[in-house]
């Protein structure tokens, strides 16, 4: 991070564009930073193994305007967005780069903490509500029903559920 000339941006990228952003900023020699996770994905009987964006349609761009204009020219981002804080945002990326070259296993969780609404997002129970609890280290959602004073719990895989505004 700290070896680039230049500002640093963030990209926000259209949907699944992330990788083919990355491969046309290698091409051009424009130096960018994609933080990838590897992710296991079970297809049937079948496992892949899959190297993720770490965070879904951003990608960051170390440059100055003329490469900010051609990243926009590719189609594949939707906006580029202006950093005023570079010595933050260069420590910060410092920071998730030493986590993905760890190669440790990371995921994800945009907003969920404790006591924020969510709904789940994928799966059988795609679109109940609930409230985000951690016990023990797991993840579970409280589902209540007020008029009753009364909730249950369930243990959930985090990545099936997104927070509510």
């Amino acid at each position: 991070m700290d070896g680039y000339a230049g500002r640093w941006w963030v990209v926000h990228t259209k949907s699944r564009c992330e990788k083919a952003l990355a491969a046309d900023l290698n091409e051009r020699g424009t130096p960018y930073f994609l933080p990838l996770t590897r992710a296991r994905r079970r297809y049937g009987r079948r496992v892949v193994v899959t190297d993720l964006p770490l965070f879904p349609g951003y990608l960051f761009l170390c440059g100055e305007e003329e490469d900010r204009y051609a990243v926009l020219v590719t189609g594949r981002a939707a906006a580029v967005i202006r950093v005023v804080d570079q010595d933050r945002l260069r420590v910060e990326l410092r920071h998730v780069y030493r986590l993905t070259a760890s190669r440790a296993a990371a995921e994800l969780y945009p907003g969920l903490r404790r006591g924020r609404r969510c709904r789940v997002a994928r799966g059988s129970l795609a679109g109940l509500e609930g409230v985000v609890l951690w016990r023990r280290g797991a993840c579970r959602i409280c589902i209540g029903v007020e008029a009753l004073g009364q909730s249950a719990e369930l243990e959930i895989d985090p990545s099936l559920l997104e927070a509510m505004d």
